[in-house]
């Protein structure tokens, strides 16, 4: 190529990025929602990353309705949403049950009128060795984490196509877009649910329904007590909770709640949360066989089948010096903060 070639070329890449850098501003200030007085569903919204973002829109003066399994969980969070005003709805709700879903809809609509945002937030994490996995893990993981969002998504839609209008907000993970070892049940499952989100966004944007997947990184919220841990649960446990309080390496609960309702607030279609979510996802699509060796490593550096084997153990119940100590302190702040420790 000449220099007059080059040239011409770097200027029309220029103007075309202005282009669309424009045509983003203008999308942005179309689709971008005001919250106050609408109806919000979060599932899994008692406590951790849910709960920070009910604060969030709880304060931008929107109707909450989150649901959970757990009773204590959710009279903790209602005691506290409620002091932001507004209305807060709260209902005990297996998502693995599709009647029960079906049921919360229908009392949230009844309550707080139709549904304008869905959030899927609800999920689960067993973290084990691939020799430790079964089916019935694999099962548990695609229903709570995949089908449960399936049947929610369209129990909601039924409110938002006749008005033309709706949000759903998918949090996913990084983990659907690489898969982590020890993490394989819960990678299978977010897989299946970015790919799903993903389709279904232009499906549904033709009737000005909005499809915002989110694939975060590692997530200071506390939640490594509420997880499954198998094989060496202790070891499993410890490098898990240790993984999830590096400054920089994960990112602040309530900075990913603000980001998740920034990307649902204007109907983006997709959002990578954290800096080695982004810079993973990037290898992974640039340089595959790269990313695949660096996970063998990580995989070696993981704990070796034993232990419990195939049992399972929450994290809380798999503390050592080690876990508590002051390499989790970021952690076991949120745990306090997100309402991770009701039971205690």
């Amino acid at each position: 190529m000449t220099v007059s070639t080059q040239t011409k070329a770097l200027l029309w890449g220029l103007a075309g990025i202005g282009a669309w850098a424009a045509v983003k501003a203008g999308l942005a200030r179309h689709r971008k929602m005001d919250f106050r007085g609408k109806t919000v569903v979060i599932t899994g919204g008692s406590r951790g990353l849910g709960l920070e973002m009910a604060r969030i829109l709880a304060q931008e003066g929107a109707n909450l309705a989150i649901c959970a399994r757990d009773p204590a969980e959710l009279n903790d969070a209602r005691s506290e949403l409620l002091a932001y005003g507004g209305s807060v709805y709260t209902q005990t709700c297996d998502l693995t049950d599709k009647d029960q879903i079906e049921d919360f809809i229908e009392d949230v609509r009844r309550e707080l009128g139709p549904v304008d945002v869905l959030i899927n937030n609800a999920g689960i994490i067993l973290v084990t060795p691939f020799e430790h996995t079964t089916e019935a893990d694999f099962r548990e993981s695609m229903d709570t984490n995949f089908w449960s969002a399936f049947h929610t998504i369209n129990a909601v839609l039924p409110h938002m196509r006749p008005r033309k209008a709706g949000r759903i907000v998918n949090v996913t993970s990084f983990g659907g877009k690489v898969s982590v070892p020890h993490l394989l049940t819960y990678s299978a499952s977010k897989f299946t649910f970015v790919g799903y989100s993903e389709g279904i966004r232009p499906e549904l944007q033709k009737e000005n329904i909005y499809v915002t997947t989110i694939c975060p990184g590692l997530i200071r919220t506390g939640s490594p007590r509420n997880a499954y841990f198998k094989g060496q649960n202790e070891k499993e446990y410890a490098a898990f909770k240790i993984a999830g309080s590096i400054p920089f390496f994960t990112i602040d609960s309530a900075q990913c709640a603000r980001e998740i309702v920034e990307a649902c607030r204007y109907g983006e279609a997709e959002r990578i949360i954290g800096f080695p979510a982004k810079l993973g996802a990037s290898i992974q699509g640039l340089a595959p066989n790269l990313l695949a060796e660096v996970m063998g490593v990580v995989a070696r550096l993981l704990p070796n089948p034993g232990g419990i084997e195939e049992q399972r153990a929450k994290g809380k119940t798999s503390e050592t010096p080690l876990s508590e100590s002051v390499l989790t302190t970021l952690t076991d702040q949120a745990a306090e903060r997100n309402n991770e420790r009701v039971k205690e």
